[in-house]
């Protein structure tokens, strides 16, 4: 079995929905995807993209996603880049390639000056912990990870500061 990783193309997006939907399954959170093929090509395809993506293929099939985007580093002045969504399908587990769109992933970030990746993963999902600190990556213990929207980020918008 030969892996190839390389960025999506726009001819890429219905399986790029499917890994997406994959992992909300996995993630017990299926019920809240709500994109279409057309934004979600907009957004790594569009005049401005969004985000962006690797796909991992085995003979030329895609079966596993990373999928990025830019943020920054005001301190260091250098961008980084958020992780948002790492996901191989069940079938293809435990034989290098998340470990492959990983290292693919670091390259990019280490060519492009990037002072770190940094992802969530959920309390629950042990393999991925574990996974993930194999690789030496760290907990941040010093901040909280806040969510602001719905309502709150309505009423916010308006004005309202009491939520």
């Amino acid at each position: 079995m030969t892996t190839n990783i390389r960025p999506a193309r726009p001819t890429d997006t219905p399986a790029i929905l499917r890994l997406i939907r994959g992992l909300a399954e996995y993630e017990r959170l299926l019920h809240e995807v709500t994109t279409t093929e057309t934004e979600l090509r907009e957004a790594l395809f569009g005049a401005v993209p969004r985000v962006h993506a690797f796909l991992a293929e085995v003979d030329q099939h895609p079966i596993g996603l990373a999928l990025f985007y830019y943020t920054f580093n005001s301190f260091k002045c250098r961008p980084n880049i958020f992780l948002e969504d790492l996901f191989v399908d069940p079938a293809h587990r435990a034989t290098g390639i998340g470990l492959a769109l990983m290292q693919h992933l670091a390259r990019l970030a280490v060519t492009e000056d990037c002072a770190r990746i940094e992802w969530r993963v959920l309390n629950w999902n042990q393999p991925s912990i574990d996974f993930y600190h194999r690789l030496g990556a760290q907990p941040i213990q010093l901040w909280h990870t806040l969510l602001l929207s719905g309502e709150a980020l309505a009423s916010l918008a308006e004005g309202n500061s009491d939520g």
